[in-house]
C-alpha cells in the first residue's frame, strides 16, 4: 500500500508565503533603517565636534548648570579681576596735564579745604584731522638735436616707483585690504572720506600689485625654510580662483608661517614645498595626502589626536551597540592619555614618561582588541595597526604637539578673509593672498607689528634697496 499524501491547503500556501514576503520586506527594511541611521551619523558628524576644541572637549566637559541657576548678568562676573586700562606716561602726552580744582562744596557752598586724596585723572586720546603731504617733482625736458628727441632727468626712486601713492599711503592700503579685509570699495570709501583723497579701484589694484612685489623677497626667504624644519605642522583649506575650486596650504614652524595657493590637494604640493628629504617630523591630520607623503618619502609624521577623537567620537553615534561599545572603549582610552598629559607640570619627568607609556597601550589594546565585526569598527581598528605609531611620535619627540591645533588656528584668518573676500580672480591676487597672509601670521607669530613690517617693506621696495628679514626680531 503506498505512502499517504498530504494535501496543503492552498489557503495555508498563500498565508505562508505572504509570510516569506513580509519576513524579507521586514529584514531590507531593517537594514535601510540601518544604512539611514549612519548617513544621519555621518552628517551630523561635523556639527557635533566642531564647536569647541576636541581635546578640551573629551576631558574637560563643561559643568552641568545648577538648577537653579537664571541667565547670567550683563557685564563684569563676580569673583572676575577687575581690568582698568594704565595711564598713558608723561611723555606720551601732548597737552597737559590740566589742573582743576573747586573753591566751594557743590552741595552746601561752604568752602573748600585742600583734600588728601589722590586726584582723579582722566585721560583722553583723538585724532586730528589727517596730515597729507602732496608733492611734486618735476623733470625737465632737454632736447637733443642729434636724436631728435627729448629727454627727460630721472626722478627719484620713490617717486618713479611710487607714482601717485606714496610709501605710507601704500602701506595704509596694504592693511586695510589684507588685515582689515576691507574690499576695493571700502578702502575707496575711507581714502574719500577720511583721508580726503580719491582713488579709482584700477589704482588701488595697482597699488596692491606693488606690496605683493615688496613682499616677494621677504616670502621667499621664509618658503625656502620650510623643508629645513625639525618640527612643521601643515593643514590646507579650500580656496576659490575664478569660482574655481583651490586650496590654500598652511606650513606653520615654530619661528614662522607660509601660506600657498595650488589646484592639487595631494602629496605633490608636499613634495614640491618640503621635498623628497624633509628630515623633520610632520604634523598633520589624516588626509590621504600626507599618508602618501609618509609613505613614498619615509617622513615621520605626527597624526593628530584631537581629529582621532573626533572619529572615535562618531563610533559612539552609529546605530550598531557595538561601534558604540568600541567607541566607548577607545574614547575611555584616548581620554586617560589626555589626562595623564595634563598633569604633567605635576610630575616627575621619569614617573610621566611611564604614566604617558601606559595610557599609549592603553590606547593601542582598546582599539586593536575586541573590535566589532562592522565596517567602522574595521576601519579604525585598521588605522591603528598600520598608522598607530604615528599618533604618539609626540611621545619620545622634545617639543611635538600631540595635535594639529597649531596649524589650524593659523589657518582660521583664511578661512575668514575667505567669507569676505571671495577668494581670488588671477594669479596675482594668488600671490598677494599668499604674501601677506605669511606676514601677517608670521608677524603675529613673532609679536612685531605688522603695518611697522609692511611700511619697512614698501620704503625698501620704492627705494631699490634689500628687503627686510621676516626672521629678524624688529
Amino acid at each position: 500500500m503506498g505512502k499517504a499524501t498530504t494535501k496543503r491547503c492552498p489557503h495555508c500556501q498563500r498565508l505562508e508565503r505572504r509570510v516569506t514576503a513580509l519576513t524579507e520586506e521586514l529584514g531590507s527594511l531593517r537594514a535601510k533603517v540601518v544604512r539611514l541611521q549612519e548617513q544621519l551619523a555621518t552628517a551630523q558628524k561635523t556639527s557635533a565636534t566642531s564647536s569647541k576644541p576636541p581635546s578640551s572637549d573629551i576631558v574637560k566637559p563643561p559643568p552641568p548648570p545648577a538648577a537653579d541657576a537664571g541667565p547670567r548678568s550683563r557685564g563684569g562676573q563676580p569673583g572676575h579681576d577687575r581690568h582698568v586700562r594704565p595711564l598713558l606716561p608723561a611723555e606720551q602726552l601732548t597737552e597737559g596735564p590740566y589742573t582743576h580744582a573747586l573753591e566751594r562744596c557743590p552741595d552746601c557752598g561752604h568752602g573748600l579745604q585742600p583734600g588728601t586724596a589722590a586726584p582723579r585723572v582722566v585721560q583722553q586720546i583723538d585724532v586730528r584731522e589727517v596730515p597729507l603731504v602732496s608733492v611734486e617733482h618735476r623733470s625737465q625736458a632737454g632736447w637733443c638735436p642729434q636724436c631728435r628727441r627729448h629727454h627727460y632727468a630721472p626722478l627719484p626712486s620713490g617717486m618713479a616707483i611710487g607714482g601717485l601713492v606714496g610709501p605710507r599711503l601704500t602701506t595704509l592700503i596694504a592693511y586695510m585690504k589684507g588685515v582689515c579685509h576691507a574690499s576695493y570699495s571700502t578702502v575707496r570709501k575711507f581714502l574719500r572720506d577720511v583721508v580726503g583723497i580719491a582713488l579709482s579701484r584700477g589704482q588701488l589694484a595697482k597699488v596692491i600689485g606693488k606690496v605683493t612685489a615688496a613682499l616677494e623677497a621677504s616670502y621667499q626667504e621664509v618658503y625656502e625654510q620650510l623643508g629645513k624644519q625639525a618640527l612643521l605642522n601643515v593643514d590646507e583649506t579650500g580656496h576659490k580662483d575664478n569660482g574655481e575650486p583651490w586650496w590654500t596650504w598652511c606650513f606653520r614652524a615654530s619661528l614662522f608661517t607660509v601660506f600657498k595657493i595650488d589646484p592639487r590637494r595631494s602629496g605633490d604640493v608636499l613634495i614640491e614645498v618640503l621635498g623628497r628629504e624633509f628630515a623633520g617630523v610632520l604634523g598633520c591630520d589624516y588626509f590621504s595626502a600626507y599618508r602618501r607623503y609618509m609613505r613614498e618619502c619615509h617622513v615621520l609624521v605626527q597624526f593628530c589626536l584631537a581629529h582621532l577623537i573626533r572619529d572615535i567620537k562618531f563610533l559612539t553615534t552609529l546605530p550598531d551597540a557595538r561601534d558604540r561599545e568600541y567607541g566607548e572603549r577607545l574614547r575611555e582610552g584616548v581620554r586617560e592619555l589626555f589626562r595623564t598629559i595634563h598633569v604633567r607640570d605635576k610630575l616627575l619627568p621619569e614617573v610621566f614618561a611611564v604614566f604617558l607609556e601606559q595610557a599609549r597601550r592603553q590606547v593601542v589594546k582598546a582599539a586593536t582588541e575586541g573590535v566589532p565585526a562592522s565596517r567602522h569598527g574595521e576601519n579604525m581598528a585598521q588605522r591603528f595597526r598600520a598608522h598607530g605609531d604615528a599618533y604618539f611620535r609626540f611621545l619620545t619627540t622634545p617639543g611635538l604637539e600631540p595635535t594639529n591645533n597649531l596649524a589650524e588656528q593659523a589657518i582660521r584668518f583664511v578661512v575668514i578673509d575667505r567669507r569676505i573676500t571671495q577668494g581670488t580672480r588671477s594669479e596675482g591676487g594668488q600671490r598677494w593672498c599668499e604674501r601677506i597672509w605669511t606676514v601677517i601670521a608670521t608677524c603675529c607669530q613673532r609679536g612685531r607689528s605688522v603695518f611697522a613690517f609692511l611700511s619697512q617693506a614698501v620704503e625698501a621696495y620704492f627705494h631699490k634697496q634689500p628687503s627686510p628679514s621676516l626672521l629678524a626680531n624688529r
